[in-house]
């Protein structure tokens, strides 16, 4: 076992006796349940472990700078006179964020560095329960960006003391996590448990708590932008998800690969719920695969066959995430992938990350009309548009298994045009001006 692992679970068995002391052992028992349901449903623990803190440091749930503040405040140099931007010839950006969800991790996080790279920009980032980490970054910032945060002793604490600094502070978000009614009506939350679904959307108004104490948005999609202009008078900027050089580097070799048998369709589902998704287009596809014995589905992730009718099922192969590589090698293998959505106010804030990583790997995407997939492909160039209404899934995925050279070639140019106008640039379509602008001043 892994001092990580060690780590990790001494800390779950310490969370757990702090609730049943504070707040029983029925409620200690509701929270174990619920995390283990999180953890199944795509909500894991952060690959960042937090610093030990050091001794005689108040506990996390106290604030760790009441000493310092206290000792600032008293010799009457609390407030700093001069905002950093203004004192620094060259900006620098904090990140504080939710780095449990790797994926997220990966696109709203990681990947910044290549941005404020590209714009000559200090670039540091920290999981917001590494509270020595986090402080560090805040002192030698001239901007604060807080990704995904909720309200919390710690969220307070950041935002306290970004504004004792004169920090202009950014809130970075990739769903509509703030919005009680996109949630609620989020066509995925019927395959979660009950509580589970509960405790998320109940979540929603600690959300909009944090974000409507930033200067700023900075969010992932026009739909989300929409969204966020409905509970929110900030002003708002885009930041698409982009191929970092990883990425590309990655799905370069994995193209390689050696292609399935016959034509395969692949279905990427990083969580548990987006049978829903799939399932919007059920009849199609069934009618798609009672066309030719060599049609298969390939799905990546988390999902349950048991939800499909027999036909579908007996053509799939269920291949579960393990790590990003296997993941972009799984899915070259692939001659199209599917972006179906089910229309919900949730879904058509969704970004087109799967589209994203199918053109890494040289393979073409159907998308539909709902979320941010349409932005991403090219119809008839990279990949297709499925036509509104009965068929036009159906019509698409024959286009191409008919034609499978053609298929080929959309692949390539999918490739092509993520390198050109979807890898790490400061200009749109990947980054609104104003954001650039608004950094580095």
């Amino acid at each position: 076992m892994s001092d990580l692992l060690k780590l990790f679970r001494l800390h779950r068995i310490r969370r757990f006796a702090e609730v049943c002391r504070t707040e029983g052992a029925c409620a200690a028992f509701r929270a174990a349940r619920r995390h283990l349901a999180m953890a199944r449903h795509g909500h894991v623990e952060s690959v960042v472990a937090a610093a030990p803190a050091p001794a005689g440091a108040p506990a996390p749930e106290t604030c760790a700078l009441t000493q310092i503040w206290t000792e600032l405040a008293r010799k009457d140099a609390f407030h700093v006179t001069t905002a950093p931007a203004v004192l620094r010839r060259r900006r620098r950006v904090a990140m504080i964020g939710d780095l449990n969800l790797p994926q997220c991790r990966k696109y709203r996080v990681e990947q910044l560095d290549e941005i404020w790279g590209a714009a000559d920009v200090g670039y540091g980032f920290a999981h917001y329960e590494d509270i020595p980490r986090c402080l560090d970054l805040l002192q030698g910032a001239t901007h604060l960006m807080i990704y995904r945060l909720g309200q919390s002793r710690l969220a307070e604490m950041y935002l306290y003391e970004a504004r004792r600094l004169r920090l202009p502070v950014i809130y970075d978000i990739d769903d509509p996590l703030f919005s009680f009614a996109a949630y609620e009506t989020y066509g995925n939350g019927a395959a979660m448990p009950d509580d589970l679904r509960r405790h998320l959307v109940g979540q929603s108004p600690a959300y909009l708590a944090v974000m409507s104490q930033a200067d700023m948005l900075c969010l992932s999609t026009p739909g989300l932008a929409e969204t966020a202009a409905v509970h929110s008078p900030r002003p708002v900027f885009l930041r698409r998800n982009f191929a970092d050089r990883a990425t590309l580097e990655m799905g370069r070799r994995a193209a390689g690969g050696k292609k399935r048998n016959g034509f395969t369709i692949a279905f990427a589902s990083g969580s548990m719920g987006h049978e829903i998704d799939f399932l919007t287009i059920r009849s199609e596809l069934g009618e798609f695969f009672a066309g030719a014995e060599d049609r298969r589905l390939l799905v990546l992730g988390q999902f349950d066959l048991d939800r499909l009718p027999p036909a579908l099922a007996e053509r799939a192969d269920v291949v579960p995430f393990r790590d990003y590589p296997g993941y972009l090698a799984a899915l070259a293998r692939a001659d199209c992938a599917i972006l179906p959505l089910a229309d919900d106010a949730f879904n058509r804030c969704k970004s087109a990350v799967r589209v994203i990583d199918a053109a890494a790997v040289g393979v073409p995407s159907v998308v539909g009309p709902v979320g941010d997939g349409q932005a991403v492909v090219r119809d008839r160039v990279t990949g297709l548009f499925a036509a509104p209404g009965s068929g036009g899934w159906r019509a698409a995925l024959e286009r191409l298994a008919e034609d499978p050279l053609g298929a080929a070639r959309m692949g390539r140019a999918a490739r092509a045009d993520l390198e050109a106008r979807w890898s790490a640039s400061v200009e749109m379509p990947v980054v609104s001006p104003g954001l650039v602008a608004e950094i580095t001043g």
